[in-house]
This record gives C-alpha cells, structure tokens and sequence, in this order.
C-alpha cells in the first residue's frame, strides 16, 4: 500500500491523516447522515483518500461514470481507471456507501500551493484565466466530481460539499473555480443546443462581473442554435448556482469528455445565510 505524500498545506492544527477534517468516530457519522437514514437511505462516510490504492477506488468511479456512462474518450494509463496529470497533486474527497464501503461519490482539490507546484490548474487548460490572477493565493480548483448512478440524491452532494466548506475555511480559502460539465451527447447525437440553451439563459442571471470573465481556449459556437428554455442546467450546476457561484463566460468544448464546460467561481462570503449556517454553522 503505497502512501501519499504530504498534504502541501496543513489541513487542521491537529495532526490528522491526510486530507482529513475531522475523526470519523461511528457517532459523528450517525448524527451526520441521519436526514438520510430517515428516508432509508444509506448511511455515507465522508473522507479523504490517505493513500494511493483509495484514489485509485475514485479513479474507477470516475471512468465508469464518464467513460461507460458519458462516453468520454480517456488515456487509459491504468485499463478502467480515469488518471491524469493533476490527480498526484490534488487531495481526493470520496464517500462511502457505509454497509458496502463502496466509494459512491468524489471530488478531487487542488490546492493553491500544489496548483504553483504543476504550473497550473486543469482549467487554465480550457480558459484564460488571467483576470484571475488576484485570487490564486487563495483559489482552490475543484474537479472530476461525480456520483455513482444509484446514489444521486440530495444527501450525497450535501455531504461532500460540507467537507469542502470545512476544509476552505480550515485553510483560509475563500474562493473556488472549476469546471461544470454539460454533456454534449444526447440520443447517440452530440449536440451543443442544450448547452447554448442554458449559457444564454445563465448569461442574464448568473454571469459574474466582467472583471471576473474568461475567455475559453476552444469555445463551444453557441450562437449556431436557437435559445430553447426548456433546457435547465444539470442538478450539480443548479446546485452551484443555488451556494452563490458565478458563471464567468461562455462555455469550452471538450471533445473527449462529450461535454461543454462553463466556467464557475463561488466566494466564500457570497454563499446564501442559510447555506453558511448549514455548512459553517456561521
């Protein structure tokens, strides 16, 4: 079992495991997940990988689910893992199914110190993010999340993005980009009406100030279809949008992933009362 390295900043003033927030006793998960429980659902336990075969647990969650599920076309490094540059320099937030201790749910972070280490962050690969640069002392880069398909509900997305609030504020970070995927595939069609649907609708309602906008490096020619309102971003943008994230521009084309891409940024003070009481109990 391969250990991994140390984490690039310290993510508590105790000496936890890597990555992780708080001790994972059995009764902090019962007092975490039991709205879950209630509803019969499963109870999750929510950490961070401390090695390297428990990324590799995340890696296989995000093939099935981009891969077999999306259609992506991905470098397959290890046959039936998704692995890239970034992930040696990331932290690793999965949960886990607790009767089965299958990892149903992840995001992986990538630190402002460890975003200098590579010379980047994933998404300065599909924008330009100059107009960014004041934050990145401070900005953290969230990506590659998904869920396993038989786990979407409220309860899984809940818990991992409390474990991201504790982990910014038990960092002194308050802002947080990434890159929130549309799928492009619909019927067997790739298509991008869906996805120029919802930028136009986004763009009057959500676009952040133009101090904040990014320019994509292979935009998506979202003028080449018509508007169609019936189209409603993915539950994990709505999601963003409802914490206080901004779109900061049109939308890249990944062509291996099948998907448009909108850029998204969300400062920590500009999160909703309700939803700083909820994750910061501020």
């Amino acid at each position: 079992m391969k250990e991994l390295p140390n984490p690039t900043m310290p993510l508590s003033l105790i000496d936890f495991p890597r990555g992780s927030l708080h001790r994972h006793d059995r009764q902090t998960q019962e007092n975490f997940v039991a709205p879950q429980k209630a509803k019969e659902r499963p109870a999750l336990i929510v950490e961070w990988a401390k090695h390297q075969d428990e990324v590799r647990e995340a890696q296989r969650l995000r093939y099935d689910v981009f891969a077999t599920e999306m259609g992506a076309r991905l470098k397959e490094s290890i046959p039936g893992h998704d692995i890239d540059l970034f992930d040696d320099y990331c932290e690793h937030l999965i949960i886990r199914d607790d009767a089965t201790e299958q990892v149903i749910g992840t995001y992986r972070v990538l630190t402002p110190v460890q975003a200098k280490r590579i010379g980047s962050t994933y998404s300065d690969l599909e924008f330009d993010l100059t107009r960014l640069r004041g934050y990145r002392d401070r900005m953290v880069e969230l990506g590659r999340s998904c869920v396993h398909p038989e786990h979407r509900h409220g309860g899984v997305i809940m818990a991992l993005w409390g474990a991201l609030a504790e982990f910014m504020v038990r960092n002194k970070l308050d802002v947080m980009i990434g890159c929130a995927s549309i799928p492009m595939l619909h019927q067997g069609v790739i298509s991008g009406e869906v996805a120029a649907s919802i930028w136009h609708q986004l763009k009057h309602s959500h676009l952040a100030d133009v101090s904040d906008h990014v320019t994509p490096r292979l935009a998506l020619p979202v003028d080449e279809w018509e508007v169609n309102a019936a189209f409603e971003p993915p539950a994990l943008i709505k999601g963003y949008l409802r914490l206080g994230a901004k779109v900061l521009g049109a939308p890249a084309w990944d062509p291996d992933f099948n998907t448009a891409d909108l850029p998204m940024l969300m400062k920590i003070h500009d999160m909703p009362a309700r939803y700083r009481k909820h994750f910061l109990g501020a």
